[in-house]
């Protein structure tokens, strides 16, 4: 069921959807339109999240964001294909849709990205990591779950995210050996963006990141990262595989970052802009439009209640922000030791002594 990918700047992807919006595959039967709906609505409220985070960032409201843009689909179609009853998501810093889709509230997003101490909640599930700034430090993570989840009986799976970046820490290859001797239920999702911040895949690799699965004893597939649906397909099948017992898969989702690594970045230093141009042709949120309309799933109504659900969503998060006041800095010093040493102590009692109402003569 391999479709190539004709005259775009990568081939042999597979594929449901082409860029035009085309079927050139099977859609998956086990999504209702609602569930379709929803997964538009979705990549359509990552788009609007980015702006928002980043003018919050700009005006001194946020810390360092790392936009989506250009990844919506290849994290939401994989995300839905998983059950969120029994699945853990284990996310690197570009999953945003992900850890909300998971249950993540909006507005303890972004006081994680104040560095407040109320922005490290999650979902009392249970079943969703902490973003990970670290490369690929959580991939082993993410192996000892599953493993774990193998040696209970329980039937879950762990999905792990991260960039083509990471595959070239030692991480990545000692969580997916690992993950193939033990035959652990995880399913890693590399966001292949062509970019690691300034430095670009042909500079890290000179093969194909999917085909590093074979050298491990796990699969490996190769997959339009734009294309929801086929994102959807092969998430889907590796979960089905390692329920099954057959062990981990490795994903390659071939996407495009259309904006900066992060937002103390500079894409216009090292992009080229014809190349972009070419991407932005291939927008997933264009193209899943573009078959939701063809096929009679979504209508100018639809987009109307998507765009005012987005608002009110992102309205709510930030008085949820407001609300939660400013965070006490003595916080800062929590969780650090299981006992508090001496020297900690008397710094927390330095740092309240210089507050500002605390000062004594």
């Amino acid at each position: 069921m391999t479709h190539r990918w004709q005259g775009g700047p990568v081939d042999d992807l597979f594929q449901v959807l082409d860029e035009q919006g085309k079927e050139v595959g099977a859609v998956p039967s086990a999504l209702s339109n609602d569930d379709l709906a929803a997964m538009l609505r979705l990549c359509i409220f990552g788009r609007e999240f980015d702006k928002k985070a980043i003018s919050l960032q700009r005006r001194g409201k946020l810390g360092t964001f790392a936009p989506m843009s250009g990844q919506e689909a290849a994290v939401v179609g994989s995300v839905f294909a998983l059950d969120r009853d029994h699945d853990w998501v284990v996310p690197q810093y570009r999953e945003q849709l992900a850890m909300l889709h998971w249950g993540l509230d909006l507005s303890t997003y972004f006081l994680q990205r104040q560095g407040h101490p109320r922005g490290a909640d999650l979902p009392e599930h249970g079943r969703l990591f902490p973003q990970q700034v670290a490369l690929a430090a959580h991939l082993p993570h993410a192996v000892g779950v599953a493993w774990g989840m193998r040696l209970r009986g329980e039937p879950s799976v762990a999905a792990c995210y991260f960039g083509d970046g990471s595959t070239s820490e030692g991480d990545f290859h000692e969580a997916c050996n690992l993950a193939g001797v033990v035959k652990a239920p995880v399913i890693f999702v590399c966001q292949n963006n062509q970019w690691a911040i300034s430095t670009p895949l042909s500079k890290q690799t000179a093969g194909i990141i999917a085909d590093r699965a074979a050298g491990y004893g796990i699969a490996g597939v190769r997959v339009d990262g734009n294309d929801p649906l086929a994102m959807y397909h092969v998430t889907a099948d590796a979960r089905a595989r390692a329920l099954a017992g057959e062990g981990a898969t490795l994903i390659e989702a071939v996407t495009y970052r259309l904006g900066a690594h992060t937002t103390a970045d500079d894409p216009t230093r090292y992009v080229d802009p014809d190349e972009e141009a070419k991407w932005k042709q291939r927008d997933p949120l264009i193209r899943f439009r573009a078959w939701m309309r063809a096929t009679g799933r979504w209508d100018d109504d639809a987009e109307q209640q998507a765009s005012a659900w987005c608002s009110a969503e992102i309205d709510r998060a930030v008085e949820g922000v407001a609300a939660a006041g400013p965070a006490e800095p003595s916080r800062l010093f929590d969780n650090v030791w299981a006992e508090e040493p001496p020297q900690l102590a008397a710094q927390r009692a330095e740092l309240l002594r210089d507050l500002p109402g605390q000062r004594t003569q």
